[in-house]
């Protein structure tokens, strides 16, 4: 990946929403920009009142504001922060959403909203001209929105991590289910690394039983790559699966660290050897629960959406980042 500029470019602003400020700041850091001035305060009663303090006038604006839990209070203040720069005469609105919230309820199984579709409606309607997104659960989700989608991977990164952190070659990359094999297959490019496929069930929205193992894992190191980790039960089957069949380790890679109640430490008592996830979503456990799970690592992909809001800004290929 090449190094970035060292001056901001000109007539571009980086806002920080409130729910991954950090990452905004690291973002920002690699453009070599200053955070915008934007103040977002609550009534008593909960509601949010993003305000600017800076003229946007004119200026190519990206917003960082992930989705994650609580996720309604975040898109809601993403909207209503995308409405006051467009009232505010922004040049262009870009919303950077590193992990986007609803992303899992992308299609209609029955009587049921497609709420990903309305999620892209509503941002759409708050104004937004584009919009940079993170490993979304299906790529399709891009058809939601009538504005430019930026689809980014962090696939190349989590692939130099895994590389860099294990010392051991003999990889081979596995995808969860079917559907994922596409993920997968682009990891172990970067591995160059054999593929092999989990085959499972799900009788519910956040179970699934493992089936079958298709493919070799047998005296191998087994690299299970997934968008993202809710409850972990899904992986920890998977890799009792895989062990079962001569792995050697089971490492983790998932773009999303959304970690419900309880996982993280359900995933470390678990045969899974190394886990690895983005900083895509805050990590909401203590710097010491952090310590007391050494199998957890997370990685910066800060300088990947850097290098693609700079693209934008400049009119560059982004596709060029995830090959």
């Amino acid at each position: 990946m090449r190094s970035f500029v060292r001056s901001a470019p000109s007539n571009i602003l980086v806002l920080a929403g409130s729910a991954n400020r950090e990452l905004a700041e690291d973002i920002a850091r690699n453009l070599g920009a200053e955070l915008g001035e934007l103040n977002v305060s609550r009534f008593a009663d909960g509601e949010v009142k993003p305000e600017l303090t800076q003229s946007v006038r004119n200026t190519d604006v990206y917003l960082i504001q992930p989705t994650s839990a609580p996720a309604n209070d975040n898109l809601m203040e993403l909207c209503l922060t995308v409405d006051a720069l467009r009232r505010a005469s922004a040049g262009r609105i870009t919303t950077v959403i590193p992990y986007f919230g609803y992303q899992r309820q992308e299609k209609q199984l029955t009587r049921e909203p497609i709420s990903a579709k309305f999620v892209a409606s509503m941002i759409e309607l708050a104004g937004a001209d584009h919009v940079i997104l993170l490993d979304v659960h299906a790529n399709a989700m891009q058809g939601f929105f009538d504005i430019p989608v930026e689809l980014l991977t962090a696939a190349r990164t989590m692939a130099h991590a895994v590389r860099e952190s294990e010392t051991h070659d003999n990889f081979v990359v596995v995808s969860p289910d079917a559907g994922g094999v596409a993920r997968a297959k682009k990891f172990a490019s970067y591995l160059g690394a054999p593929l092999a496929i989990v085959h499972k069930e799900r009788p519910n929205a956040d179970v699934a039983e493992v089936v079958a193992v298709v493919g070799d894992v047998a005296g191998r190191h087994c690299v299970i790559v997934d968008d993202l980790i809710s409850t972990g039960t899904t992986l920890i089957n998977a890799a009792r699966a895989l062990k079962e069949k001569g792995a050697l380790s089971v490492s983790v890679a998932a773009t999303h660290g959304v970690f419900a109640d309880g996982a993280i430490q359900k995933l470390q008592d678990s045969c899974i050897d190394n886990i690895y996830v983005t900083n895509s979503i805050p990590l909401r456990i203590s710097k010491e629960q952090q310590q007391n799970c050494p199998k957890l690592h997370v990685v910066n992909i800060a300088p990947v959406v850097a290098e693609t809001i700079e693209r934008v800004h400049v009119g560059e290929s982004v596709r060029a980042l995830g090959e």
